[in-house]
């Protein structure tokens, strides 16, 4: 296909899951099983500009004047891509598979309209209805730092100290144009490219042998903060794929006891093959029974630290599926803050005296960090917060220090701030 014939595609797509109010992935999928002609490459391509123009919905509109996919499209390619008005009209020249030429009105306004008098929900590209929760997390500096969120992410992967060095592994994939994270001492990077593809990092030997795991500096930095010690007994309480599991299993040198387990015993499917791969033999994988199932019974008064990878909104991750902030709901955020507070009342009674308790959302929002954390503090007297300055201090990350959360609960991290995806971090230590 053609490069025009691939922004036909696009808009065809973002029509369809529009209209029907459905998945980008569901959209691509069924546009690749009409268009079976269309190889590899092109379906990669269509996916990269659906996914570069969601990120920009807000802002493209508004730079357009209308609310199309077309124009959504056609102001992405310039917010997002970079690409010049003439460049674009080059490709919508109405050629059979081209969109139709730019009319005058929308060469004017990829010409000469610009967002500096745009409010912060268009110049961040998120929805309106979220823009008082941002506020009180950023203030003024809330359009800057969801601009950065609406970029693309870079592919991040970290190093297993088990098997590898970060230096065998720069070696290794020294073809990808690697290199290292800013802040995580495991880390390697791979820029995203200008036509947004992504490498097949799970396809290289370096992967299959266990050498490292696809997991975001923040992430990484997230399990690193947690100021987990060899010997320890860790219970690792939302493990889901075992990301933050793997994370701490190295942190720990395979040395002490990890207890990894989630409430739907479904998502815990893929931990048990990386488990294997990555070589962590500290890991007791207990999945429950049924729905009322406690399968840590017997753990009571033993962890030394509670990992809670919380259930969430994913803010912090839009980067990575810009889609999801076009469908989240108010009622979806009123679902999370109360699957937050019973999993904080389910993992307390774990937490041994002196030992922490760890409460972590891939989130933005103050109602799932700080008032998350507000709220348990009031009704736990046993429990009381780290300063955050000091659980970056003692993982040896200073540099994450300045990056308190606006009511001073947890530290934040965000593509603005660290480079990462946006995470919250509290660390709260029992008496």
């Amino acid at each position: 296909m053609i490069p025009a014939a691939r922004l036909s595609a696009a808009i065809e797509v973002l029509e369809d899951l529009i209209t029907r109010r459905r998945p980008a992935s569901d959209a691509l999928k069924d546009w690749g099983l009409a268009h079976r002609f269309a190889g590899s490459g092109d379906r990669a391509a269509i996916s990269a500009l659906v996914y570069d123009t969601l990120r920009r919905r807000a802002s493209a509109c508004y730079l357009m004047g209308a609310d199309t996919p077309r124009a959504m499209l056609l102001g992405a390619l310039l917010l997002e891509r970079g690409q010049s008005p003439d460049e674009i009209a080059a490709l919508c020249s109405g050629d059979r598979f081209a969109p139709e030429p730019l009319t005058a009105d929308e060469l004017a306004s990829l010409k000469s309209n610009r967002l500096d008098t745009a409010p912060a929900y268009i110049v961040g590209d998120y929805p309106e209805w979220l823009d008082a929760s941002f506020k009180v997390a950023f203030g003024d500096q809330r359009g800057i730092e969801l601009k950065a969120l609406a970029h693309r992410a870079p592919v991040d992967l970290r190093v297993n100290s088990l098997k590898a060095t970060r230096e065998r592994v720069l070696e290794e994939l020294h073809h990808l144009n690697v290199t290292t994270t800013p802040h995580a001492m495991m880390g390697v990077r791979i820029l995203p490219s200008v036509d947004g593809r992504a490498p097949s990092v799970q396809a290289e030997p370096a992967f299959q042998k266990g050498l490292y795991e696809i997991q975001d500096e923040g992430s990484q930095l997230a399990a690193t903060l947690c100021a987990v010690d060899p010997g320890m007994q860790v219970i690792d309480l939302c493990a889901g794929a075992g990301g933050k599991t793997l994370a701490l299993a190295a942190l720990m040198d395979n040395r002490g006891q990890i207890f990894a387990t989630d409430s739907d015993k479904r998502r815990l499917a893929p931990i048990f093959d990386r488990l294997t791969r990555a070589a962590a033999r500290n890991v007791q994988v207990r999945a429950p029974k049924t729905k009322e199932d406690e399968p840590l019974k017997g753990l009571e008064g033993q962890a030394d630290l509670v990992v809670i990878d919380a259930p969430c909104t994913g803010t912090g991750t839009w980067r990575r599926n810009p889609d999801a902030k076009w469908r989240l709901r108010p009622n979806a955020l009123e679902d999370r803050i109360k699957e937050q507070r019973l999993v904080l009342e389910r993992a307390a009674p774990f937490v041994k005296r002196g030992g922490t308790l760890a409460y972590i959302t891939c989130s933005l929002l103050p109602q799932e960090n700080d008032d998350a954390v507000e709220t348990f503090l009031a009704s736990h007297e046993s429990f009381t917060l780290i300063d955050p300055e000091h659980v970056a201090s003692q993982a040896g990350l200073p540099a994450l220090a300045p990056f308190v959360s606006a009511k001073g609960k947890g530290l934040q991290l965000t593509p603005a701030r660290t480079g990462t995806d946006g995470f919250f971090i509290a660390l709260l230590k029992k008496h």
